[in-house]
């Protein structure tokens, strides 16, 4: 039982230097794209005889190394210190271990097979990553609902707004028909 806190405690401990040591990391942007358009900020190894970021000169921007890894017990694990498996559909769930892992589903998955494997989760007792994403469908059916009230009431808008149009054509036609109509009385 010791050994297992021991191991938890030092797992959080590894997740917080893991966390300052990513406070303190640069953003490391490609050397001379603050210069040139051209140059995207994404990294780009210099290879040059002559470059400065390459030889580490004083007052340039600094490369990456691996002095800003974090530590190797808690190198890729999620934030919260579980290892993030990607699961695709409910059987992949079978060989998880909720003790150590989380689930996150695939963003291909569509809504049908989410809600079954968010369903299966619970019912192992696993955590997911991205539950936010797997509601239920019954929310966004009444959702829709509401929506299509909202389309009757635009319909029926647009339609007030054509009629209101076609008075006010129809009555600029009037008066256009009824100047000409004074012309031609004037010209007699």
């Amino acid at each position: 039982m010791t050994e297992e806190k021991d191991c938890a405690a030092a797992m959080q401990h590894a997740l917080r230097v893991r966390a300052r040591a990513k406070s303190k990391k640069p953003n490391f942007v490609r050397p001379e794209s603050w210069r040139f358009d051209k140059f995207s900020l994404s990294w780009r190894r210099p290879r040059g005889l002559d470059n400065k970021v390459r030889r580490k000169i004083k007052g340039w921007p600094p490369g990456p190394s691996s002095g800003y890894k974090g530590p190797k017990l808690v190198r890729g694990l999620h934030p919260s210190g579980y290892e993030d498996v990607l699961v695709h559909n409910v059987a992949e769930l079978a060989n998880l271990d909720p003790v150590t892992q989380v689930v996150r589903i695939a963003h291909t998955v569509g809504k049908r097979k989410r809600e079954q494997i968010t369903e299966e989760a619970k019912n192992l007792n696993l955590k997911i990553v991205n539950a936010k994403a797997a509601e239920p469908v019954k929310e966004e059916e009444a959702e829709a609902e509401e929506t299509e009230e909202e389309k009757k009431q635009a319909a029926e808008k647009k339609a007030k707004e054509k009629k209101k149009k076609e008075k006010e054509k129809k009555a600029k036609q009037k008066k256009k028909s009824e100047k000409k109509a004074k012309k031609g009385a004037k010209k007699q």
